[in-house]
C-alpha cells in the first residue's frame, strides 16, 4: 500500500478536498481522486445506533444545519442533516463501496468507535488499504498491529520524537507510520531529526495539514513521505513544478 511504503511520495486529500468541498463528504473524496489524490484521510465517530460515521466533531455544529452531539443522534437522522453543497454525513461504510481502490487514512475519534470500525473493515475486505489513527492508544485497542497498519498514537510520537532530539531512535513497536502536524503550537514536530530517525526505521511520515505550496516543497526536500492537504490538485502542480 502506498501509504505503508517510505520511498513513495503520496498526495493525500485531508477530509476529501476539504478546501473546495464541505469536508468529510463524498463531494469533497471524489473532487480528491479527480484531482490524483493518492489517498484519502477521513475522521470516525460513532451514531447513537452503533453505526461509524465520517464526521470530525463531536458535534454536528460547525459541519451541518443541525444540532446536537454525533453520539447521541441515530444514523438516519445524521444522514438527514445538509452537510453543505446538498451533501449528508455519509457512513464510513459508503465511503469504501464507493471508493473500493483507495487508500485511506482511518482516524478515529473515539474509542467506542473503534470495534465498530475494526469490524466493518473486516467484513469489507480493506484491512489492507487502511492506515488507522486515533490520539488515544486506547482506541487502536481493537486493531491489533498483526493485523491492522496503525499509525502511531500521540503519546508514541512524544517518544519517538523526544528520542530523536538526542540521537536516539525508539524501538517503534505497534505502528507502521506516523501522521503528525508541521507544528504543534509552537513546537516544531517535523525537522530533519525527526524524518531522519523516522526514515532509518522505515516508517514513512505523513505530514498534516499543508496547504502552502511552498511548505509542501520543503517538507518533500527533508524527506516526508505522504503531504496531507485540503488542496491536491494544488499541491501537486506545485510539487510537480
Amino acid at each position: 500500500m502506498v501509504l505503508l511504503d517510505p520511498d513513495a511520495r503520496p498526495i493525500i486529500g485531508h477530509r476529501g478536498a476539504a478546501g473546495e468541498c464541505p469536508e468529510n463528504t463524498i463531494l469533497s473524496f471524489q473532487q480528491a481522486v479527480a484531482q490524483d489524490a493518492d489517498g484519502l484521510e477521513l475522521d470516525v465517530r460513532i451514531s447513537a445506533d452503533g453505526v461509524p460515521v465520517v464526521i470530525h466533531d463531536a458535534t454536528v455544529d460547525r459541519t451541518t444545519d443541525g444540532r446536537g452531539e454525533v453520539r447521541a443522534l441515530p444514523v438516519c437522522d445524521l444522514e438527514r442533516l445538509d452537510a453543505g453543497n446538498g451533501q449528508h454525513v455519509p457512513r464510513l461504510l459508503e465511503v469504501l463501496e464507493t471508493f473500493p481502490d483507495t487508500a485511506l487514512i482511518v482516524e478515529v475519534k473515539e474509542r467506542a468507535a473503534a470495534a465498530p470500525v475494526a469490524d466493518l473493515l473486516r467484513r469489507c475486505s480493506a484491512v489492507g488499504r487502511v492506515l488507522v489513527g486515533s490520539f488515544e492508544m486506547a482506541a487502536l485497542g481493537p486493531f491489533p498491529a498483526a493485523e491492522f497498519a496503525r499509525a502511531a498514537a500521540r503519546t508514541q510520537v512524544a517518544v519517538f520524537w523526544g528520542l530523536s532530539r538526542v540521537g536516539l531512535a525508539a524501538r517503534a513497536r505497534g505502528y507502521a507510520a506516523f501522521a503528525v502536524p508541521v507544528r504543534h503550537g509552537s513546537l516544531a514536530v517535523v525537522d530533519r531529526r525527526f524524518i531522519s530517525a523516522a526514515r532509518r526505521r522505515g516508517k514513512p511520515l505523513h505530514v498534516w495539514t499543508v496547504n502552502d505550496s511552498s511548505v509542501a516543497k520543503w517538507l518533500r526536500s527533508l524527506g516526508v513521505s505522504g503531504i496531507i492537504t485540503d488542496y491536491p490538485g494544488r499541491i501537486r502542480r506545485a510539487l510537480s513544478s
